[in-house]
């Protein structure tokens, strides 16, 4: 039976955040089509050379969870700015891989968190199942993400540490930075369900992107603005992207919803983004 591991919500959000990911099941969600994520259309070459392992970076009820670890060659024992990278609904699969390679290509060492036991879904009623599964062990889910922020400080020695995700990943990227203000130094949210409670956005400490589609059915523009209002005027540090003309999932290379110019360009706001907040390098 699929382990739970997931961050901390309410059961209520959780499913908010589900039926964000699950929108139009005909290919808009996800970033697949309806049959399942497409392998694998995502080939992109990482920046330099990289190597990547499997690591056990957490012991969540018990159960040891493995990630999948990519660094650049050149720089592999070195002390590098770090990222805690999360799948979409579908789970740790070779989409997710390939983006931390090719993030770990820009100079980072790169952790991507497996929030399913193990277990990938290859259908949307099969990605449903495991995040709405997901969403009921929010203790559970916190541990696996603090430990795989604790294994990247700990054990890799990073300099600085960001997490990222998309679509459920994008939700969790900010619920983990709202649990771990002392450990995250740099969130990244594409089109992750927004918060606007702001008693719980209060507890941002790190600088915040977010990355939406303006035509995503599945969480209005409006929320997302909320949201920015809400962090604005509690002082926090946030920019917010809206792209007109994309759906949920666009920067998905994998899915029927990629949109590559969009993608391209969040892209380069990601990197740039990063690289002020984790490199200190000016964007």
């Amino acid at each position: 039976m699929l382990r739970t591991l997931l961050s901390a919500l309410p059961i209520v959000g959780a499913s908010v955040l589900l039926a964000s990911c699950a929108g139009a099941r005909s290919g808009s969600a996800g970033g697949a089509t309806a049959n399942g994520p497409v392998p694998n259309a995502s080939a992109m070459a990482p920046a330099q050379d990289v190597v990547t392992r499997d690591v056990v970076y957490a012991t969540v009820d018990g159960d040891s969870v493995t990630g999948y670890l990519a660094e650049p060659l050149m720089q592999a024992t070195a002390p590098l700015p770090s990222v805690v990278m999360i799948h979409e609904w579908w789970g740790l699969n070779d989409n997710i891989r390939m983006m931390a390679r090719r993030l770990a290509g820009e100079g980072y060492r790169v952790l991507a968190v497996d929030l399913y036991g193990g277990h990938t879904a290859r259908t949307p009623a099969e990605a449903g199942t495991m995040a709405s599964q997901v969403g009921h062990d929010p203790r559970a889910a916190e541990a696996n993400l603090k430990q795989a922020a604790d294994y990247l400080i700990q054990h890799e020695h990073a300099t600085k540490v960001g997490i990222l995700g998309w679509c459920f990943g994008g939700g969790w990227s900010l619920r983990g930075a709202l649990a771990m203000p002392s450990e995250i130094d740099a969130a990244v949210v594409y089109y992750g369900q927004p918060i606007t409670d702001a008693s719980r956005l209060q507890a941002l400490d790190a600088p915040l992107l977010g990355i939406y589609g303006g035509r995503d059915q599945s969480i209005p523009v409006d929320t997302v603005r909320a949201m920015e209002s809400q962090l604005k005027r509690l002082g926090k540090d946030v920019t917010i992207f809206v792209y007109p003309a994309a759906s949920h999932a666009f920067a998905n290379p994998s899915g029927r919803s990629y949109q590559p110019e969009a993608a391209a360009d969040a892209w380069k706001r990601t990197l740039s983004f990063l690289a002020a907040q984790l490199k200190g390098a000016q964007s």
